[in-house]
């Protein structure tokens, strides 16, 4: 699923990317079941909500966001606009494409107001 996002390495990183206008961290690990459940459709997600950076979160190597951002289920989503977080969709149980795509479609896509 990384090779469709930028990931991040390090607290530096993550806050850097979260200044965007819209980006969304999606937290996740190689041995995770249910994170490999939603591999084979976020690309489709990605390519569909193109206004939003998507950046890929490894929790073993970066635990210390996944503490700070009390993120202890995984795959979990976290979104940011311009350093402030936005919105979560974070739980221990597994996300289907239809969940995924809601949350997504619930954000406000970076639009003026």
């Amino acid at each position: 699923m990384k090779e469709y996002m930028k990931e991040i390495h390090s607290l530096e990183e993550f806050e850097a990317a979260a200044q965007d206008k819209l980006s969304v961290f999606v937290f996740s690990a190689n041995w995770c079941p249910d994170c490999h459940f939603i591999t084979p459709f976020m690309p489709e997600l990605i390519a569909k909500y193109k206004q939003i950076a998507f950046y890929y979160v490894d929790r073993d190597t970066c635990m210390d966001i996944c503490l700070q951002l009390q993120i202890m289920g995984i795959p979990s989503f976290v979104a940011y606009s311009k350093g402030e977080e936005i919105a979560r969709f974070v739980s221990r149980l597994r996300k289907t494409k239809d969940e995924i795509d809601t949350f997504l479609s619930e954000l406000p896509h970076g639009e003026e107001k």
